[in-house]
């Protein structure tokens, strides 16, 4: 997926984290734009490319085919404007440059990539995902597109993943009305894969797993504040942002991942979106194992961009969004298989300097949803019998693709 951190084509997203690829890129002086109303204020230095923005973001009703070149197009400017630290891989996405991941390497294979100029660390066992993964230093001078080539050439048992980038999925236009309610506090532990929240949020466990993390983040502040307002009361936040323009990189989240989960959180809320890759796709599954619920946005590259992953993966909890009419939002992506939706318009939280921020994208309507279902979990019993109960049937009957299995938090933003 040509793309955490967001986005996404098509809207204006929160800043607040590093520069990834949604739940999609980023335009010239994407602080000044946000500071001009465009969006909301940035802290993030002028000088970076940070959460993909796009400037347009008034213009959000586009069909389809204009949202996938947007995308392709931010794309394009996100890896032109960050070529130090990120290049495109061999399936055309962001991802870290000069580095590859590589999962089941045998001694023989080892030695083999090394003959060819490889620099081979030694593996990394990663805390509460129950396996390890090695990194590959690429050697000087070769693309990441051909290295990645060369390694299923010299480990062909080998699982290789680029460190692929993704992006975050909401967005800020200037439209919004509502405002989430708050509804009884659970006490079931939900786990933030995004960047920091700012202690004038609350004061949450954080740990940082990119450059220069944790540090504030607009849109990770909004989804904690969001969370809150909705009553989760037990929250960690893993930075997978930081200061790093490849932030939101695939290690990054899985590390922060099997943090989260190793700590006791049952739910885990991931507004980001990206390419399929094997280390996430390995990283989710051991979590699941584990008994966490993972749920992640579909993001906002329209439906006419690829599946989002993590959304996508098996047995992750697929979000999209819909506006204050119950109408899905234009701007919505899709993913393999869908869930369930939830409010993602007309939405009102804070911002890393406490401020009221309007709020629009599919990360949004993930914390609502991820925030009733912790609280099924915490009524025991089955939480998606539960969830299935209170889900409001939109679109056709039953479940379908537009909606997944209904509406959740029908009465929240406002209602």
């Amino acid at each position: 997926m040509r793309v955490s951190l967001i986005i996404p084509v098509a809207i204006l997203s929160l800043c607040g984290a590093s520069a990834p690829l949604a739940a999609q890129v980023p335009l010239p002086n994407v602080g000044q734009a946000i500071g001009q109303g465009v969006g909301l204020p940035t802290i993030e230095p002028l000088g970076r490319i940070v959460d993909p923005v796009n400037q347009l973001g008034q213009d959000i009703v586009r069909d389809a085919s204009q949202l996938l070149r947007e995308r392709e197009r931010m794309l394009d400017r996100f890896v032109r404007r960050n070529r130090a630290t990120v290049e495109f891989d061999r399936e055309g996405n962001p991802a870290r440059r000069g580095e590859l991941l590589v999962m089941d390497l045998a001694p023989d294979a080892s030695r083999a990539l090394r003959a060819a100029g490889f620099g081979v660390l030694p593996q990394e066992e990663l805390e509460g995902l129950g396996f390890a993964v090695t990194r590959l230093a690429v050697p000087e001078g070769m693309s990441l597109a051909e290295a990645e080539r060369q390694v299923s050439l010299l480990a062909p048992h080998a699982s290789v993943a680029s460190d692929a980038i993704h992006f975050q999925s909401g967005t800020a236009p200037p439209l919004m009305l509502g405002q989430a309610s708050a509804s009884a506090a659970t006490t079931v532990p939900v786990g933030i894969i995004d960047g920091a929240a700012s202690a004038r949020i609350g004061r949450f466990p954080t740990r940082g797993f990119a450059e220069g993390a944790p540090r504030d983040s607009n849109h990770g502040s909004a989804i904690a504040h969001l969370l809150l307002q909705a009553g989760v009361s037990d929250i960690r936040v893993a930075d997978v942002y930081g200061s790093d323009p490849a932030g939101g990189n695939a290690l990054a989240i899985a590390r922060g991942l099997g943090w989260l989960v190793a700590g006791g959180s049952k739910v885990v809320t991931v507004s980001l979106v990206g390419p399929r890759n094997a280390l996430l796709e390995r990283a989710i599954a051991a979590v699941r194992r584990e008994g966490a619920v993972v749920v992640a946005a579909v993001g906002n590259d329209g439906p006419a961009a690829p599946p989002a992953y993590p959304a996508s993966y098996d047995g992750v909890v697929a979000i999209t969004g819909v506006d204050g009419n119950d109408r899905a939002l234009i701007e919505a992506g899709r993913a393999l298989h869908l869930d369930y939706a939830a409010p993602g318009a007309d939405i009102i939280a804070r911002d890393a300097r406490n401020r009221r921020v309007r709020l629009r994208g599919t990360s949004y309507a993930t914390q609502l949803a991820a925030a009733r279902i912790a609280q099924a979990m915490a009524a025991g019993g089955n939480w998606r019998t539960i969830v299935d109960r209170e889900a409001v049937d939109l679109g056709e009957a039953g479940a379908d693709t537009t909606f997944g299995r209904g509406l959740l938090c029908a009465r929240c933003a406002g209602r």
